[in-house]
Order: structure tokens, then C-alpha cells, then sequence
């Protein structure tokens, strides 16, 4: 299993997101035909709309979802570093975020300049979580935080792409 978190190390995830866990809940992630892989590349375009995305586990656990951009607004000076851009909690296992409750609508991928990292963290709750409050800003969030403040322990399982901006389309 430890294999699997090497990706993650590499990619600095592990450090500027999450600390070091095991991987224990399987987590499938696809932008259409797309298959995300820790490390991969997705283009924004393909990442407008919320991915499609599976959890193993059994459905009398929950889960939490979070999505974030730790290379805001550049890589080089990250200094929003993160980014949210989508958070779900109460996800029964064994099934999709959109059986769960969004907390934070889900905003797709639109890095200004440079190869951005997003990540998604999936946390094993010990109850329901029912109405969490939104954070006031998209900018600025820790997912350390806010997992300690929802008593969510460390991750179950960890997803990251990357991306960068589009050139513009020279439609004539």
C-alpha cells in the first residue's frame, strides 16, 4: 500500500496539503472518458464540470470531500495557497459525491499561469456532519484545518492532477 502514497510524495501533496497516511478507501475519478491518476494532466476544459467520482466502503460510513489549488495564483508565490473548489461531506460509502451534501458548489480548474496541482482529500468521518458552515473565502483554506475543526483524522485517500491554462482557441 505504501507504493500508492509515492505519487503524492513526489508530487508534494503530501507536505503542502496533507500529511503522510495510509490509504485504506478506494476513490475512482474520471473528466469524462478521463481516468485521473496522481500526477496526470487535465486540461480545464474537460474539468468544467464536477468529475465522476466513486468511493468504495460500506454504506453506513461517511465521508468528506474536499478539492483544493495549493498553487494559488502561481506556483512560484502560492500565496492563496488553497484554493477550495469543492467541498462535499456525508458521502455514504460505496457510492458518489452527489449522494452526499455540497457544502461548497464545485468550481472547476482555472489556473492563470503555470502548472497547477489539484487535489482531492477524502476523509473518513465518525458521524454525520449534517450542515457544515461554508468558508467565507474560496482563497486561504487549509484542509489540515478543516479537517482537525471536523475532527476527520487524517485522509482515507488522495487524488491529484495537474493542469494549466488553454491556449485561446484561434477560431477564424
Amino acid at each position: 500500500m505504501a507504493a500508492s502514497v509515492d505519487p503524492l510524495v513526489v508530487g508534494r501533496v503530501i507536505g503542502d496539503v496533507v500529511d503522510m497516511f495510509v490509504p485504506s478507501v478506494g476513490m475512482s475519478v474520471y473528466y469524462g472518458s478521463k481516468h485521473v491518476t496522481n500526477g496526470c494532466d487535465v486540461k480545464p476544459s474537460m474539468a468544467t464540470s464536477p468529475p465522476k467520482l466513486n468511493i468504495t466502503g460500506h454504506s453506513d460510513e461517511l465521508y468528506t470531500l474536499v478539492m483544493t489549488d495549493p498553487d494559488a495564483p502561481s506556483p512560484s508565490e502560492p500565496r492563496m495557497r488553497e484554493w477550495v473548489h469543492w467541498i462535499v461531506v456525508d458521502i455514504p460509502g460505496g457510492t458518489n459525491p452527489a449522494q452526499g451534501m455540497e457544502i461548497l458548489p464545485y468550481m472547476g480548474p482555472r489556473p492563470p499561469v503555470g502548472i497547477h496541482r489539484y487535489i482531492m482529500v477524502l476523509f473518513q468521518q465518525k458521524a454525520p456532519l449534517g450542515l457544515v458552515e461554508q468558508p467565507p473565502t474560496r482563497a486561504n483554506f487549509n484542509t489540515r484545518l478543516f479537517a482537525g475543526n471536523l475532527d476527520l483524522g487524517l485522509p482515507v485517500a488522495t487524488i491529484y492532477f495537474n493542469c494549466q491554462k488553454e491556449p485561446a482557441s484561434r477560431r477564424r
